[in-house]
């Protein structure tokens, strides 16, 4: 499996339709992680590369999307994206966290070990 491109109607329909509700409610079944980022941006492209293997190592258990601020603003601007890259990880029964700044592989793997992955299998 790969990151998986993610427009404002993909969130809508997977993730949670803000239009309908404030309170959050997941939609998925996997817990995930959603990378905003720009293709301009020098620390996004030096993330890209971790997440494209974490998307592999967790295959089946975690889903990673990426969600391009230029194009989807919408979708930025619900979030309150102020700065890029920044991470929201979602595990499936709780609420959702948001991170930014690039972040190295082992604090990815740290969060998705302690908060993502193992919720999942409790």
């Amino acid at each position: 499996m790969t990151t998986i491109k993610l427009t404002t109607q993909d969130f809508k329909d997977n993730i949670f339709n803000y239009s309908e509700g404030e309170d959050w409610n997941y939609k998925g079944t996997l817990p995930a992680i959603i990378d905003f980022y720009a293709d301009w941006c020098g620390p996004c492209k030096m993330v890209a590369p971790v997440l494209e293997e974490l998307s592999k190592e967790y295959d089946g258990k975690l889903l990673i999307y990426k969600v391009d601020t230029e194009a989807e603003q919408e979708l930025a601007a619900v979030f309150g994206i102020r700065s890029i890259p920044t991470f929201l990880f979602i595990p499936v029964n709780d609420q959702p966290v948001m991170q930014p700044g690039a972040l190295p592989r082992n604090i990815f793997k740290q969060i998705i070990e302690e908060k993502l992955v193992v919720s999942t299998q409790a």
